[in-house]
């Protein structure tokens, strides 16, 4: 028994549907601080995954534990709500930071560091969004469509004559 073609037909084109809700999620995703938010989610994952490592793998146990699991949480949480309010986005990333360098210390050194990168990361990009800030494409294509305009004001003198023209220690240019 053969299996059926996994794409369309050939010739045929997708649906309409699919692009637009590809487009939908690009202008979405535009508008929030995307990827700092998933970044910042994804080190609080990964530093509760580390968690769950061994006994003897884990650098940290005991009552004190508890901040183990309470601080990549909070990660999470800004991670999420990154995505969810922009509009916050300053506070947030504020507090991804120091919730993400508070893991170095709980949490097997920020779940073996990569959890601490990725937490970093994730809250400087967020903290560096402008969320009115053109997309990176419509920059470019403005920008090379547009042709080179010459520079502004007087041309510049030949370092020569503007040597020669200058008034020396003696006094003035002869």
């Amino acid at each position: 028994m053969v299996p059926p073609p996994a794409g369309p037909p050939a010739g045929t084109t997708l649906p309409a549907g699919g692009h637009r809700r590809r487009g939908a999620f690009a202008r979405w995703r535009g508008r929030r601080p995307f990827w700092g938010g998933l970044l910042l989610l994804l080190g609080g994952g990964e530093i509760l995954l580390t968690e769950q490592a061994s006994v003897s793998v884990v650098l940290q146990a005991g009552a004190a534990g508890i901040a183990a699991y309470v601080l990549p949480l909070v990660m999470v949480v800004c991670g999420v709500l990154l995505l969810l309010n922009p509009a916050q986005r300053l506070f947030y990333s504020v507090i991804g930071v120091l919730v993400t360098l508070g893991t170095w210390v709980t949490s097997n050194l920020g779940g073996f560091f990569l959890g601490l990168l990725l937490g970093l990361a994730g809250s400087t990009l967020a903290f560096g969004w402008l969320p009115d800030q053109e997309p990176r494409r419509a920059r470019r294509r403005r920008k090379a469509a547009a042709p080179e305009a010459p520079a502004s004001g007087p041309p510049a003198p030949d370092s020569a004559a503007s040597a020669a023209a200058e008034p020396t220690k003696d006094g003035p240019a002869v």
